[in-house]
């Protein structure tokens, strides 16, 4: 065997001759060859040290990549705040779109859809009497609105308002008074009432307010439509009648536009049942017992059934009792008698700061504020926020009263 794994030979010349040595007689040879030993496992150690810290940071890395992933998916409360956050949004949406403003082909004063017998007539305003001897009435089930707040002696009379239907009787039919008319200009309507007090014939004719008077051709245009009907009633006042067709007949004939008018409402589809609320019965005491308005709440049709002085408030002809989609509770300056006729004096405008108001829709009541500028102008109907408040499709009626104490619910 040769040393350090190898042969060679060492040439040397000496005297002539050619002598040959193996280099591992040589004394330095055997400390060149531990030097290179030593050198080659210093590398190998080296060597394996480095695949091991290679092994260990790849381990550390696949551990920290499993564990970021593991975050991302179960220890994120990121992740969990966006799911969260598009559920929220969808329930909102959805919230929201029950609440969305229905403006398509529709009657500004019912929301009903156009079509099917729903017409879009310009408003008729008609005074309608509620003296008990007076009733039942004829008509009001088929009115979209209808206004109703005291006159003389605690006597509350109606604004009835017909837009979506016709109807063949209306009554009985009653006087007008200026802030009645008032009321009706802020509907831009045909205003039709059976007579008046000379004051209020001239008020009315300053409105630029389209009207019929149905009792006298002394001081506005008369209209043909009414009768009476003395088998309703012994006393005469109370015997009047009269009906859309012939208001509408007249109305051409004078020139009155059939179309138009403008509306304080806009609409909204109903409240689901699970969203509908409790408030069961409302009550408003314009005066008396004899002029108690009572609306007793239905969750399953979401409908309020009329009451007058504690009874069901049901029409003459059909004897269906009213329902109605929304009540709507005003409040504002009532005062009088200012004259020895016992004339009342009611404010009909107003910023939001003067009006207080209430919305009962859904089994649930808005509260909020009222506002009219000029008579001219439509009522504005507002939260208290001073957002547009939204009605269900369908009959409104509106009570007007001095004070909260003379509602309950």
């Amino acid at each position: 065997m040769r040393d350090c794994f190898f042969y060679n030979y060492h040439t040397e010349r000496k005297r002539g001759h050619q002598l040959i040595y193996p280099k591992s007689k040589r004394p330095g040879f055997i400390i060149s060859c531990l030097i290179i030993i030593s050198i080659i496992f210093l590398l190998a150690s080296v060597l394996q040290g480095c695949n091991k810290d290679t092994e260990e940071t790849s381990a550390v890395s696949q551990a920290t990549t499993q564990d970021s992933n593991a975050s991302d998916t179960t220890d994120n409360p990121a992740a969990e705040t966006i799911d969260d956050t598009e559920e929220d949004d969808l329930q909102n949406a959805q919230e929201e779109t029950v609440e969305d403003k229905i403006t398509d082909n529709i009657n500004k004063f019912s929301g009903y859809e156009l079509g099917n017998g729903i017409l879009d007539s310009r408003p008729l305003a008609i005074m309608v009497q509620n003296n008990p001897v007076a009733r039942p009435h004829s008509g009001l089930i088929y009115a979209d609105m209808v206004f109703e707040l005291v006159s003389e002696g605690g006597v509350t009379r109606f604004i009835a308002v017909y837009s979506s239907n016709d109807a063949d009787i209306i009554g009985p039919v009653r006087s007008g008074r200026i802030y009645f008319a008032e009321i009706a200009r802020s509907l831009d309507p045909i205003y039709t009432f059976w007579g008046t007090y000379p004051q209020a014939y001239e008020a009315i004719k300053k409105m630029d307010l389209d009207a019929f008077d149905a009792n006298s051709t002394a001081y506005i245009n008369y209209t043909t439509a009414g009768w009476r009907d003395p088998s309703r009633n012994e006393a005469l006042e109370h015997t009047a009648f009269i009906d859309t067709y012939g208001i509408k007949e007249d109305a051409e004939k004078y020139g009155y536009d059939l179309e138009g008018g403008q509306s304080p409402l806009a609409f909204k589809i109903d409240a689901p049942e699970n969203q509908r609320g409790s408030i069961s019965e409302i009550t408003v005491n314009f005066s008396t017992e004899a002029y108690l308005a009572g609306f007793v709440y239905d969750k399953q049709t979401n409908k309020y059934l009329k009451t007058l002085a504690g009874q069901p408030h049901s029409d003459f002809e059909t004897k269906k009792q009213i329902t109605l989609s929304n009540v709507i509770v005003l409040l504002t300056d009532i005062n009088g008698p200012i004259d020895s006729a016992g004339h009342m004096e009611v404010r009909t405008t107003g910023t939001s700061a003067q009006g207080e108001a209430y919305y009962f829709m859904d089994g649930n009541v808005v509260e909020g504020t009222w506002a009219r500028e000029t008579i001219q102008d439509p009522f504005e109907f507002m939260d208290t926020e001073g957002k547009q408040v939204l009605f269900n499709r369908g009959s409104t009626w509106v009570c007007i009263i001095q004070s909260i104490e003379r509602l309950s619910y």
